[in-house]
């Protein structure tokens, strides 16, 4: 296994991370190196170190880093104005092009982050049911909200359906406010919402879970649920809005939610990300739609930006364009595949979860149909081959493969050598 090279100055930066940042990070990864530059499918560190990039800035750069029409969309609307507060040509384009692509959009709403977009989008759905509540499933992620916080990745498996904080400093309150539910049990679900429905706001679910894919029929069941209740069915499609097809997941899996969230791809790598949805409830964004006890307050200094906006839209028109999900899903089905054959090779308790434009491994050999199940997975297994991509000089998130348009053929036959050398060392127990 390769040692990465570290010269003088990554080595200072890194020491003044760590005497100005908690952790010396900025809380999003654990990796002690410091990324200077991206192009295409490949990223520098501040050594010089090039590295294939499978983590695309956790999502957001689905055809590429600086990708040159981009990057060109971008320097045009930079020379004219960075923010302006008010309604901007791109931010409207950008909106009524997501209105044309997402099923459930009739209206958006912009703001910078995901997490901004779940938390506004469960309180919408409070503010349209009038009712407190919201339904959320075991393992799934929806920002860094008090809410969104609630059994993400829990370390204790309470019973369903306690809600376990996974941060410090949340109200206990919030606890009472959040019903949690097994990913892909249908039946769990109806037996909870019979119980709460009285005080259900909405059920706000990933489609696909991290990297866990609804059962057939699980997707549809909740939203006949939803249906026969009342009760605001949400997607949050941060992660899946065009990426699994250009209509997101609701397209992919053909099952309309009422709201749905985005972020990363919308905003071409800049901050950016939306509430989109039914008329009638979006409405309640406009104080003067509604009874001003109903209105939400929403605020954002950069919302809506035209800079993301026209990367976005740029981001956007190339996803359009013929054969880019079809050459996206064929890069990740290879790599995707020649993982699974080479973990069976070694003969290691592992399996290759999720789909072609994501996934990664989990270290069992049991079913993984919900976060309980890859939650026996051994992650100590996982850091470990992780270590050894590293070397070989695959940049990727300790629990996710992105794939990007920008991925080339060499880039797949490197990735796969390096599968190869990390399956191998976990074998041997080199690593």
């Amino acid at each position: 296994m390769q040692q990465r090279v570290v010269n003088a100055s990554e080595a200072s930066l890194v020491s003044t991370a760590k005497a100005v940042l908690p952790a010396g990070t900025f809380g999003n990864t654990a990796l002690d190196i410091v990324i200077a530059r991206g192009k295409a499918g490949h990223v520098w560190d501040a050594s010089g170190n090039e590295y294939i990039d499978y983590l695309i800035g956790s999502g957001p750069m689905l055809v590429g880093h600086a990708h040159p029409e981009v990057t060109a969309a971008v320097v045009e609307q930079v020379v004219n104005g960075t923010t302006f507060f008010v309604n901007n040509p791109p931010g409207i384009q950008l909106a009524s092009e997501i209105v044309q692509a997402m099923a459930c959009a009739e209206q958006v709403r912009f703001v910078c982050t995901g997490s901004e977009a779940d938390l506004y989008a469960m309180r919408v759905a409070r503010a349209y049911r009038g009712r407190d509540k919201i339904l959320k499933f075991e393992g799934g992620y929806h920002g860094m909200s008090d809410y969104g916080l609630m059994s993400l990745a829990p370390k204790r498996l309470a019973n369903f359906p306690e809600a376990v904080p996974d941060s410090a400093g949340i109200p206990k309150s919030v606890r009472d406010e959040v019903v949690v539910a097994p990913f892909n049990d249908l039946e769990a679900v109806r037996s909870l919402v019979s119980q709460h429905k009285d005080d259900l706001a909405a059920i706000i679910i990933e489609p696909f879970q991290r990297l866990i894919g609804p059962k057939p029929g699980f997707l549809e069941g909740v939203r006949k649920i939803c249906d026969e209740t009342g009760i605001v069915l949400i997607f949050d499609e941060v992660v899946t809005g065009f990426r699994w097809a250009y209509g997101g997941g609701q397209e992919y899996y053909g099952v309309t939610p009422d709201l749905c969230t985005l972020g990363k791809i919308i905003g071409g790598g800049f901050p950016l990300a939306a509430i989109a949805g039914r008329a009638d409830i979006m409405k309640h964004f406009d104080k003067a739609a509604v009874p001003e006890d109903q209105a939400l307050v929403q605020i954002g200094t950069l919302s809506g930006n035209p800079v993301a906006s026209v990367a976005g839209l740029k981001t956007m028109e190339i996803l359009r364009r013929p054969g880019a999900y079809e050459q996206l899903w064929g890069t990740g089905n290879k790599l995707k595949d020649a993982l699974g054959r080479v973990l069976k090779g070694a003969g290691l308790k592992a399996q290759v979860i999720g789909e072609a434009p994501m996934f990664d491994i989990c270290f069992t050999d049991a079913a993984v149909q919900d976060y309980r199940g890859f939650f026996k997975g051994d992650q100590g297994m996982a850091r470990r081959f992780n270590t050894v991509m590293l070397a070989e000089g695959i940049l990727k998130s300790e629990g996710k493969t992105y794939i990007s348009l920008a991925h080339t053929e060499a880039d797949v036959t490197k990735t796969i050598a390096a599968y190869e050398k990390a399956a191998k060392a976990l074998r041997d127990g080199t690593v």
